[in-house]
C-alpha cells in the first residue's frame, strides 16, 4: 500500500533530504513505535524494513528498543527445546 503523508518542508527535512530517505525514517519510527507497543511482531517489524531476522535485531538494538519476549514465551522456548531434545 502507499501512503502519501503531507508535512511541512522544515519538518520533513528533519529526517532526510529526499523523499525517499524521509519515507525510509518515517516508516523506521513507525515500526519501532508499533513494535514498542506490541503492535507488531519481530518478525513483522522485520517485514515492514525489509530486513532478515538478525538485521531486525541489529535494527532494534542500535534504536533502544527492548525485545518483546516475556517470561511465558521464555517458558515456552524451554518446553520446545526440552521436545527437541528428548526426540534426539
Amino acid at each position: 500500500m502507499e501512503v502519501i503523508v503531507q508535512m511541512p518542508d522544515p519538518i520533513a527535512r528533519q529526517w532526510g533530504d529526499s523523499p525517499q530517505a524521509v519515507a525510509r525514517h518515517v516508516m523506521e519510527d513507525a515500526v519501532v513505535e508499533r513494535y514498542r507497543g506490541g503492535r507488531l511482531s519481530h518478525r513483522q517489524a522485520g517485514e515492514a524494513l525489509g530486513l532478515d531476522y538478525w538485521q531486525t535485531e541489529a535494527f532494534l538494538k542500535e534504536r533502544g528498543v527492548p525485545l518483546n519476549y516475556s517470561a511465558s514465551d521464555l517458558e515456552a522456548d524451554a518446553a520446545t527445546f526440552d521436545k527437541i531434545l528428548r526426540r534426539s
